[in-house]
């Protein structure tokens, strides 16, 4: 199994493109693209099967990582301008990415109207020769993800060099 993609709700999208290519580095695939509601076609009959009938119409962008994950940003037409994080609710409440370049993606988060939400923690702090770092952090729309310094693996291996 392979990751394909990921889907995003935002509450703007110009700056939601903007966030996750200038701070976050990703590639636009496919820019912003209006979608309305409609039975002719395929992608309009899949939206009502996703979203219900009156979901509106929303815009969507495609973008990638560089490791190739695509990332789905949705704005839908009727929408809240925040992310209300439930840690009560099941389902997923984040994403990771990784980059070499840690302290510049925070900083470029913060910069692009992101937030900080913890300090920068170390998984083996006792053990200089095993340096993964991770935090979470927020989009402008309060969208949960974390950033890692190493890969999964490296994080959490028990014996890696």
């Amino acid at each position: 199994m392979k990751m394909n993609h990921i889907g995003i709700m935002v509450g703007d999208m110009e700056k939601a493109v903007e966030f996750y290519t200038q701070a976050l580095g990703l590639t636009i695939v496919m820019g912003n693209t209006q979608v309305i509601e409609e039975r002719e076609s395929a992608i309009g009959r899949m939206c009502i099967a996703v979203f219900g009938e009156g979901f509106k119409g929303f815009n969507i962008a495609h973008l990638v990582t560089t490791d190739g994950i695509g990332v789905e940003l949705f704005e839908m037409k009727e929408r809240a301008e925040r992310h209300d994080l439930d840690f009560s609710r099941l389902g997923i409440f984040h994403f990771c990415l990784q980059s070499d370049n840690f302290a510049s993606v925070i900083e470029k988060t913060e910069q692009y109207g992101g937030k900080v939400r913890m300090d920068i923690m170390r998984y083996h702090p006792e053990d200089d020769s095993k340096p993964a770092k991770m935090v979470y952090l927020e989009d402008p729309f309060g969208n949960l993800f974390e950033l890692y310094s190493h890969s999964y693996e490296e994080t959490y291996a028990s014996d890696y060099d």
